[in-house]
């Protein structure tokens, strides 16, 4: 991976990415500390549920303001792609009219005509807002306390076996 990411002095380099050209080459945006994989993780996620389009860009635009490492923001932010977003906005319809309580607009009932169309996409969208919502949240909470509880389980594992390696 490391091969395919430009280094400092060709990002600064990219012609349409000069008016931004001082953040991105902040050396903290591409390194893989602790700290930057959790808060990165968590941006990905938050974005892959809150934005149904263009997230990857507003995980980048994110990352260069919490200073967080972009291409794992980038890449988790992939967990709503064009093949995944149907199930996840079913999911999430089902989740919000839990929290909403609304059974109005039931996914497979819809009207066709002109007015019945447009209440259903009515009915149909508050839960579903509420249910990437939740979604949002959680991924981002939940991948921000995985992704330290699991660095911090490899630092100790790995201390714990160089330990062992020299008391031998």
């Amino acid at each position: 991976m490391r091969a395919t990411i430009p280094t400092r002095t060709e990002r600064a380099q990219i012609r349409w990415l000069r008016p931004v050209a001082h953040h991105l080459t902040n050396p903290g945006l591409w390194q893989a500390r602790p700290e930057a994989l959790a808060r990165r993780l968590a941006i990905g996620m938050f974005w892959a549920f809150v934005v149904p389009f263009a997230h990857i860009a507003f995980a980048a635009a994110h990352c260069v303001w919490w200073r967080a490492n972009m291409p794992i923001a980038a890449a988790a932010t992939l967990i709503t792609n064009p093949v995944t977003i149907g199930g996840w906005l079913y999911l999430a319809y089902q989740v919000g009219s839990i929290f909403i309580g609304s059974t109005n607009g039931a996914p497979g009932s819809a009207d066709l005509t002109a007015g019945g169309f447009i209440d259903t996409l009515q009915a149909l969208g508050w839960p579903t807002a509420l249910g990437m919502s939740i979604f949002a949240t959680v991924g981002a909470v939940g991948g921000y306390l995985a992704m330290r509880l699991g660095s911090w389980a490899c630092l100790h594992w790995r201390v714990a076996r160089h330990a062992q390696a020299h008391c031998r």
